[in-house]
């Protein structure tokens, strides 16, 4: 088979002149002069021993040759466009930074196998994790600290898109040789008079809890509180009482602790990923988020 002497330069030099039918329109589209555009396409009907232009002095037209060959170069540009578009994106999805705001809770449970699973394709990609509570998650995604948040709240804010994951429930955090343990579900208003551990009123899910507990006959009362609902575990694992944390919070594997649905009523809360509307992710963030759809 004869090799391809032309060069890609003299093809679209061909491809761009039947286009506009004019070398003068063409050379000013190219940054080229006139004669310089001319030799290029001279040099490709050269190689390919065909007349693919007809020239004339106010006109330029294809032949019938030409009309058949500028299709091909066409699909030939195309796909080498693609080629250098792919190439492109894969260097850009390998060198970058990446913030992720997200709740605690799912911080420690949901984050690592996929930032783990991620890092391995990704080597060169730098994360941020913004850990914090659920309103400071929607902050930081509002004012572009973050790339993209992982929350239960957002959804009411109009600069925000929601796009729901997955739901949770909320269960009972008990020491795993507690007398509850190994109950198939525990009801709010058994919890009246437990010793229980609270998350503070900055965290977003005391406000739903709180909700719940004002609709119970005897209010539980709270011995102690933590900011954050991976604190609140880690005082149930000391023996210290009993904590509602949600589902996603609190790893089946875990060796001390263990969580029993609680009911009536059966409480759940929606996790989904928040952007800002006017934001496009990189690269490299828009590779992180379909791995943490995929995992959820």
């Amino acid at each position: 088979m004869q090799s391809i002497k032309f060069e890609m330069g003299e093809l679209l030099a061909f491809v761009t002149t039947a286009e506009k039918a004019s070398f003068r329109l063409a050379a000013e589209a190219l940054y080229l002069s006139p004669p310089a555009l001319s030799r290029r396409v001279e040099r490709l009907e050269s190689m390919l021993g065909a007349r693919l232009l007809e020239r004339t002095t106010r006109h330029v037209a294809l032949t019938e040759v030409g009309q058949e060959f500028l299709q091909e170069a066409r699909r030939a540009l195309a796909v080498l466009d693609e080629a250098v578009q792919r190439l492109d994106d894969q260097v850009k999805l390998r060198r970058g930074r990446v913030a992720v705001a997200c709740i605690p809770s799912a911080a420690t449970s949901l984050l690592p196998p996929v930032l783990q699973a991620f890092a391995q394709e990704q080597p060169d990609v730098q994360v941020r994790v913004v850990d914090e509570s659920a309103q400071q998650v929607v902050e930081a995604v509002l004012r572009g600290e973050a790339d993209f948040g992982l929350s239960f709240t957002g959804s009411q804010e109009p600069a925000l898109r929601f796009e729901a994951l997955t739901r949770e429930r909320y269960v009972l955090a008990t020491p795993r040789d507690h007398a509850w343990a190994d109950r198939s579900q525990v009801e709010w208003a058994e919890l009246a008079g437990k010793r229980l551990i609270s998350v503070s009123h900055t965290s977003g899910n005391r406000l739903l809890l709180d909700q719940v507990m004002a609709g119970l006959p005897e209010q539980p009362v709270a011995w102690h509180e933590c900011n954050h609902v991976t604190g609140a575990l880690a005082l149930v694992e000391a023996g210290l009482g009993l904590a509602v944390v949600p589902q996603l919070a609190l790893r089946q594997d875990h060796l001390r602790i263990c969580g029993v649905p609680l009911t009536a009523p059966d409480v759940w809360r929606t996790l989904g990923l928040l952007q800002r509307r006017d934001r496009v992710l990189s690269h490299a963030a828009h590779a992180l988020r379909q791995r943490l759809i995929q995992a959820l």
